[in-house]
């Protein structure tokens, strides 16, 4: 499924397309530059989940790196 910030961005380089073939057709100028506000949203990269530690025994979870064994029973925390 497509995010919302991919098809706002889509909807949003349709539209301006759509308005610079307009004008090109009524007033004959070129306005291609209303697109380029809208061009980073499409190419942006998502950022990375924190890991989450977990531990095998509980099942208690962290995503606090500090974090290295289970403060209930002390088993190391692994990383999922």
């Amino acid at each position: 499924m497509v995010s919302s910030r991919t098809a706002t961005a889509a909807v949003g380089v349709l539209a301006s397309l759509a308005i610079s073939v307009a004008a090109w057709v009524v007033f004959d100028i070129a306005v291609f530059f209303l697109a380029v506000p809208l061009i980073p949203l499409l190419f942006r990269r998502r950022t990375e989940e924190p890991a989450v530690y977990e531990c095998p025994d509980c099942g208690f979870r962290t995503q606090n790196p500090e974090f290295a064994y289970c403060p209930h029973d002390g088993t190391r925390l692994e990383e999922r």
